[in-house]
């Protein structure tokens, strides 16, 4: 009877805990399934290097063994760039796939369309490849975190370094029509303050994502009479607009967005003579500059490259900043152990306190329970023809 009483005990711990696998989305004893939308094709197709890099990273860890046993299964999916896109990809990738989470989907737009969704099924939407400060909102979007310094602090950082080195400036600002554009432009008449932009803001426009060409707007920036320009744009209207800056003669000092500072993805489509003098911000180390020949981290990074990435451009940071998203998201699911629920994932991501190899030095990730912004601090640089200069110390918000 003790022997029966035993056996049954068992049997039914036995259920419990397949139950509680079974329960687990995305997760069997040998796999983890991260599903991804990204724009593979469409007006910022040029962002899809990042998804190559993470599916190399994630091919080199399964290599290595997987994730405390577990292999990494990345599912990319093209959205185009179109929410409409999006959403169908992402409940594809949650209804029939049956992902653990959603990794680094790019944009604001697109990611904006699917985050109820995925909160109301409690997915984790994990390090959204975009800045806007609704990234953060961990009260009513629990599910949701960003990743990189937000748009509104980076435009801030632009704003102050303007009032201080040209307190007589005549500024213009261009940007995209969308949450992301908004977000900047908020955060740079924040920057400036009420007076400042009384005194400093002279002309303000806009372009659409879907636009062919934006030079028309580029002329209108140079007709309003401003000599100090801020722009957000992707990089096919962050190319063109750096042409055309200088094909009609303008010299603007000229602060560029950093979702658009790829030496590789940008500036070297623009001309590399165009981009000289450009301003902007960053927390990456750039891969094109020669100061971390020698680093450490750099050489880990290149080893990465060539080994698991060899078509992979050497000069685009884009590379760099999908490695560095692979890499958190190994380290959150290591630090996850065998939980991989999505409450315990996201527990794990709201408690990050560690440096990574490429970010710059002095530059880490830290989070909270009530802190999702995982990077606060970004430097200014020029860029010299070649190379991104770094010039002063990390700031902030």
């Amino acid at each position: 009877m003790k022997f029966s009483m035993l056996a049954t005990a068992l049997a039914a711990a036995l259920v419990g805990a397949t139950g509680a696998l079974a329960q687990t989305r995305g997760v069997t004893p040998t796999e983890i399934r991260i599903g991804q939308t990204m724009a593979y094709s469409g007006a910022a197709s040029a962002y899809s290097v990042i998804a190559r890099a993470e599916a190399a990273y994630f091919k080199m860890v399964n290599e290595k063994g997987g994730i405390k046993g577990r292999k990494v299964n990345f599912i990319s999916l093209d959205d185009g760039y179109s929410p409409p896109k999006t959403f169908e990809q992402t409940r594809r990738l949650v209804e029939q796939d049956e992902v653990a989470l959603i990794l680094n989907p790019l944009g604001t737009p697109t990611g904006l369309v699917v985050r109820k969704y995925l909160n109301d099924k409690k997915v984790p939407q994990l390090f959204v490849g975009a800045g806007a400060s609704m990234w953060s909102d961990y009260k009513n979007f629990p599910f949701t975190i960003g990743f990189q310094p937000n748009y509104h602090i980076e435009a801030g950082i632009y704003a102050r370094h303007i009032m201080k080195n040209n307190p007589n400036a005549k500024v213009a600002i261009f940007y995209q029509n969308d949450d992301a554009g908004r977000d900047y432009a908020n955060g740079f008449k924040a920057g400036l303050g009420p007076d400042g932009v009384k005194k400093h803001l002279i002309f303000e426009t806009t372009y659409e994502s879907t636009d062919p060409t934006i030079d028309s707007k580029i002329v209108a920036l140079k007709g309003s009479g401003a000599d100090t320009l801020f722009m957000h744009a992707i990089p096919k209207q962050a190319a063109q607009a750096i042409r055309k800056v200088k094909e009609i003669g303008w010299q603007p000092t000229f602060y560029l967005a950093s979702v658009s500072a790829s030496v590789g993805g940008v500036l070297k489509p623009a001309g590399l003579d165009n981009a000289t003098g450009l301003i902007t911000a960053a927390y990456l180390k750039d891969p094109n500059d020669p100061q971390w020949a020698n680093d450490a981290g750099y050489k880990e990074w290149a080893a990465f490259m060539k080994q698991y990435y060899p078509d992979g451009d050497l000069i685009d940071v884009l590379n760099v900043y999908g490695y560095t998203i692979a890499q958190t998201m190994t380290k959150v699911l290591e630090m996850a152990g065998d939980d991989l629920s999505s409450t315990n994932i996201m527990k794990q991501v709201a408690n990050m306190d560690f440096a990574l190899p490429m970010l710059l030095p002095g530059i880490k990730m830290k989070t909270s329970p009530t802190d999702y912004s995982p990077l606060k601090k970004m430097y200014l640089q020029k860029f010299d023809g070649k190379v991104w200069q770094n010039f002063g110390e990390a700031i902030g918000d």
